[in-house]
């Protein structure tokens, strides 16, 4: 709010999904309207859709979904992550760009898995609580693989979840430790529904993997189908039998692992860092 006594110092305002996460769109009413800035709106998941779980059910009572729309209208430029997040900006304002999740440049050449350290062979999968419930639509995949080979199935993530799988480890999220943990994986795993809301996801979990030389093993559902190109740098699933025979023919085979991990993060290097759009980045500014 204070900021808004701020405003004509500025040239333009950049908003990332809203200026208050509940309530009308009164701040950015404010500053496109009234103060008549040039706003350029951006945002990384389908967020005019109503997305509740046990967790946030009061926060969802009290957003307003329906702001987004306006948002997109009044906006100068808008910037969205994937194709089916700009198909709908694009019914509001026709000046709508693409930006990918992109990744430092710095961290994706610094970090790599170093598949000769691996001791327990691991699988794992990183998020938020919101998002633990997508480990469900695999649990019995694991289950099953856990018949067929010894490994870990390792999850970080801000809270503990309870599965129902032998060999278990939570990790506590952290910034300063993010990188180190994820290379204690063989396996990254994003596992998810085909629904409108998970078709807004930016793979972001996949990135991460990709990023570090880790095989990322997903569902071809929203930006992954544009990530990931099947058995070169990465692998998609659909049934609990595909999950099975993918991981267990990666826990088997290291040569496999590393290849598709090198590819996965060549695909990194060339295409989702912070210097590849840099350039396209400043031009909203402009």
């Amino acid at each position: 709010f204070w900021l808004l006594f701020s405003l004509y110092k500025y040239d333009y305002v950049f908003i990332h999904r809203e200026a208050t996460p509940l309530g009308p769109p009164i701040i950015e009413w404010l500053i496109a309207k009234i103060a008549r800035k040039k706003l350029i709106y951006d945002f990384d998941d389908a967020i005019w859709l109503e997305n509740t779980s046990q967790n946030n059910l009061l926060a969802a009572f009290l957003k307003n979904h329906g702001k987004v729309k306006h948002i997109i209208k009044w906006a100068y430029k808008v910037s969205c992550g994937n194709d089916y997040l700009a198909g709908y900006a694009k019914k509001y304002n026709s000046d709508v760009l693409i930006f990918p999740t992109t990744l430092p440049y710095k961290d994706v050449i610094r970090n790599s898995k170093n598949y000769e350290l691996s001791k327990q062979l691991s699988i794992g999968w990183i998020g938020t609580h919101s998002t633990l419930k997508y480990i469900n639509l695999i649990t019995p995949a694991l289950q099953e693989l856990e018949k067929k080979i010894d490994f870990t199935f390792k999850v970080i993530c801000n809270e503990a979840p309870d599965l129902p799988i032998n060999n278990f480890e939570f990790i506590k999220w952290s910034k300063e430790n993010e990188i180190q943990d994820l290379l204690t994986f063989d396996l990254g795993v994003m596992p998810l529904p085909d629904t409108e809301w998970e078709q807004g996801k930016c793979s972001f979990k996949a990135l991460q993997y990709m990023a570090l030389g880790i095989p990322a093993i997903v569902s071809p559902v929203g930006m992954n189908k544009q990530v990931i190109k099947d058995g070169h740098n990465g692998f998609f699933c659909i049934t609990q039998e595909d999950w099975v025979r993918v991981l267990y023919s990666l826990l088997i085979d290291v040569s496999q692992r590393k290849e598709i991990g090198m590819n996965g993060k060549g695909s990194i290097t060339s295409k989702f860092t912070n210097h590849s759009y840099r350039a396209a980045f400043l031009n909203l500014f402009s």
